[in-house]
């Protein structure tokens, strides 16, 4: 467990601390995770490097790093509550994951996004350079039908 703080904030990758029902809260209405449940949303806790945002004790903010801390990672899940957006918490965020000691000397580090290409091209994420060597299995409709 590591902490990191900036004036009234703490980010945590303490997964004791996490308020399950805000992160599922938001994952929720999310567009990438519309309807997951709140099991599935404990399973990926559980499962997963997690790094939560933190104001004065209650959580603001959220992002998890699936790896095998070798080679691969896959960063998932980020969000700043909309009443904490503009404060710079999101670029904090996402350098405090990519110094995070076990994320270190990994051949990829990938993420999908639709709306914040901005925010990681900051920290040296760029677009695939040959997509067309990447395949998924996307099931976009898969908690829908899951209850």
């Amino acid at each position: 467990m590591i902490e990191w703080k900036k004036y009234d904030y703490l980010i945590s990758t303490d997964k004791s601390k996490i308020d399950l029902n805000v992160v599922h809260n938001f994952l929720t209405h999310s567009y990438w995770s519309e309807n997951i449940s709140k099991e599935l949303v404990q399973k990926s806790i559980d499962n997963s490097l997690c790094f939560a945002v933190y104001h004065c004790g209650d959580l603001v903010g959220f992002a998890r790093v699936i790896s095998d801390f070798t080679t691969f990672a896959y960063l998932a899940d980020v969000f700043i509550l909309p009443e904490q957006r503009g404060k710079g918490l999101s670029k904090w965020l996402i350098q405090v994951i990519i110094d995070h000691p076990d994320l270190q000397g990994l051949r990829r580090f990938t993420l999908a996004t639709r709306d914040a290409h901005g925010l990681y091209a900051q920290f040296g994420f760029t677009l695939f350079d040959k997509p067309e060597g990447w395949m998924q299995k996307h099931d976009p409709g898969v908690y829908k039908r899951k209850k």
